[in-house]
């Protein structure tokens, strides 16, 4: 095996190596989500902890790795006698990639025994293998949809069963789930969230003493890791035997009512959901007095739970920021209260910051990530977490011919279906075959690409065996290339919306635009939902540019928004050809995702020669490439020249007269024109 980083010689990420040491005392905490930008170390951090856990003992002829001392745990390889071999063997840390099938995860029928042999027997996954160890999942937030499912069935009952392909298994599934994310790449589903026990922001140390000293460090590692390893095992066994006597501890801890009653107090006054994070903090409480060494709970110790069990139960959709405000909880907790082991949170036994200092070995003056409470972006004003306009900026935009309008907030936009199969990325959209999903029967192909459909496999072959001489004579099932099968898959998939939105100054562009962000952003909020990308192109002064990339994420997408300006004149034919250009490079990049253009606009256009004429050139040339696309007619007033009319024509487009454009009038638009359109292909 491969030397890892040592687990005791990370700087500068307290409040993560803190957060895992506590699920490993206790794993019913419920695992540990470590969200930050790319370089800061979660990788490395998580393979670490691997290193000092204590080790497991297990019955040596057992593949599910269940607890010899636990009489409820039953292991499909057993029963084990009293005189069956017990022996001890490293704790587990398990990768589960992203691209992993439903078998690999949960298990399969042995291919190799079924097909030479002839005997059915079951071949563990990948949840049989991290029972009783780590779960770790890279880049969590692109884990498709149906093995989050899976995720979450054996999260909530810490069991796993398979029924497929005639076998009829389940078996213990209790691991500690760590997953890792960079939130600009999309994010997580609520359901998967809330079962991560403890959540941490990380970002890259500022301090540039701190940050010299990582790259000096993984530096060092990089030319000799098994020397590096070698200087720090003293420090890798003080851990070792520093979480082996709180494991040992934990249980003595006392919850008394008392600091029960704080917990809820707490809760409550952070608005959270459910009851999961009062359990969930009084675990990592009574993991943290352990850590310290105690069996009586203090202030310190409620206060660094709370901080990291709370952050992420406080969002209520995608926009939020994910944080707490630190002084509310201070004020919350009260006064310090010394306690028998020591004067306070600086004085040995202290807070959140000498626990993790005396974790990572970092006392050289590291720096945590800052507070997530503080991030950029919330409004303290009002304590919510919605953009607020800025006069100052207001004033001067005004002043130079161009306004901002801020975006209400978003509603629960209708779902966009596509009717019929599509061949997309997989998603929660529309129907589709797709890589991953509920497997509909087998289909003949010579190459077997994709899953194997081994029934299928095996129900071709049979009839031939005879004449190939299989099945005799010790000989197992004989197969060609012709017999292979491969599993049909159905399952749902993601589509791109992309909004071309006129942003000049004619007709009240202000309130339009306020609108229309609005709408956006309840896109985004369902495209978080079903997978889905959304894009923005605007166009005004004599220009269109692409405010929006394609994206499903919703905390880059609100930023992008807050501060999209409006008014000038009006470049309507620069617009479809920089939307015309955009889908070009998406087909390129993803020719199996079908988009949906809908144009929002009154049709006018007044910048360069023959604007007009342009225009509906341009609209023409986009009819061509068969994309389907809506016109969001924006003309108000008595009298009409009807060009948004004129315009859907040459798109061959949907016209929709709509005085005003409102959230739910441009996502109903949205929704009508998909499902008719759609159903035809």
């Amino acid at each position: 095996m491969p030397v890892q980083y040592p687990f005791s010689a990370v700087v500068g990420s307290d409040d993560m190596t803190l957060a895992l040491a506590l699920t490993a005392i206790d794993p019913f905490i419920g695992g540990v989500l470590i969200r930050g930008e790319k370089g800061t170390a979660k990788t490395t951090t998580v393979r670490g902890l691997a290193e000092i856990l204590p080790p497991v003992a297990v019955y040596e002829e057992d593949r599910f790795s269940v607890d010899p001392d636990d009489p409820d745990e039953i292991s499909p390889d057993g029963p084990f006698g009293p005189d069956t071999t017990v022996v001890t063997r490293p704790a587990r840390l398990v990768e589960l990639p992203t691209g992993a099938g439903d078998d690999r995860v949960t298990g399969t029928l042995h291919l190799n025994k079924a097909l030479r042999e002839g005997v059915v027997e079951f071949e563990p996954g990948l949840l049989a293998r991290a029972h009783r160890g780590l779960l770790y999942v890279d880049e969590i937030n692109l884990l498709p949809d149906h093995l989050v499912d899976l995720l979450l069935d054996a999260a909530a009952t810490g069991r796993l069963s398979v029924e497929r392909d005639g076998l009829s298994v389940e078996h213990a599934a209790r691991f500690v789930l760590i997953g890792t994310m960079n939130p600009e790449e999309g994010e997580l589903r609520p359901q998967l969230l809330d079962r991560f026990g403890l959540t941490v922001e990380v970002a890259a140390p500022r301090d540039p003493t701190t940050r010299a000293e990582v790259v000096r460090r993984r530096l060092a590692f990089d030319a000799d890791p098994a020397g590096f390893a070698e200087r720090w095992e003293a420090e890798q066994d003080a851990l070792r035997e520093r979480l082996a006597a709180a494991r040992g501890l934990v249980d003595t801890v006392v919850l008394d009512d008392d600091t029960l009653t704080t917990i809820a107090e707490i809760c409550a006054a952070f608005d959270v959901d459910g009851l999961r994070a009062d359990l969930v903090t009084a675990r990592a409480a009574a993991a943290h007095a352990a850590w310290q060494g105690r069996s009586h709970i203090t202030r310190d110790d409620v206060r660094a739970a709370a901080r990291l069990a709370l952050p992420h139960r406080r969002r209520r959709n995608p926009f939020d920021e994910p944080g707490l405000d630190e002084e509310r909880l201070d004020e919350l907790l009260g006064p310090d209260d010394p306690g028998p082991d020591g004067p306070g949170p600086d004085g040995p036994g202290g807070g959140a910051d000498a626990d993790d200092q005396d974790t990572t070995n970092a006392g050289d003056g590291t720096q945590s990530a800052p507070p997530s409470g503080d991030m950029p972006g919330r409004n303290e004003r009002n304590g919510s977490n919605e953009p607020e306009e800025s006069p100052s900026s207001e004033q001067s935009a005004s002043s130079a011919g161009t306004s901002v309008a801020a975006a209400g907030r978003p509603g629960r936009a209708p779902l966009l279906v596509v009717r019929g199969t599509g061949e997309g990325q997989s998603g929660r959209r529309s129907r589709a075959r797709t890589p991953q999903g509920a497997v509909i029967g087998p289909r003949r192909d010579g190459n077997a690409q994709g899953r194997l459909h081994l029934v299928g496999t095996i129900t071709a072959a049979a009839p031939h065996q005879r004449l190939r001489g299989g099945l005799t004579d010790g000989r197992g099932l004989i197969v060609t290339p012709g017999d292979l099968r491969r599993a049909e898959t159905l399952g749902r998939e993601s589509n791109l919306v992309l909004l071309c939105v006129d942003a000049s100054g004619s007709m009240a562009a202000r309130r339009r635009m306020a609108q229309v962000k609005t709408a956006v952003l309840s896109l985004l909020l369902d495209a978080y939902r079903r997978r889905d990308k959304v894009a923005l192109v605007t166009f005004r002064r004599h220009t269109a540019e692409v405010t929006l990339p394609p994206t499903n994420s919703v905390d880059v997408a609100s930023r992008r928004l807050a501060d999209l300006p409006a008014g000038g004149r009006t470049p309507l034919a620069e617009g479809l050809e920089c939307s015309a250009e955009l889908l070009r490079r998406e087909a390129l990049r993803d020719p199996t995702r079908r988009p949906l253009l809908v144009v929002v606009t009154d049709g006018r256009a007044t910048s360069g020669p023959d604007p007009l004429g342009r225009a509906h050139t341009m609209a023409r040339h986009l009819a061509a490439t068969g994309v389907y696309s809506a016109v969001v007619d924006c003309e108000t007033g008595r009298f009409r020249m009807g060009l948004a009319a004129r315009l859907a024509d040459h798109l061959h487009a949907e016209h929709i007269p709509l005085g005003e454009v409102t959230a739910d009038g441009l996502t109903d638009v949205v929704r009508s024109v998909t499902a008719p359109r759609r159903e035809v292909a």
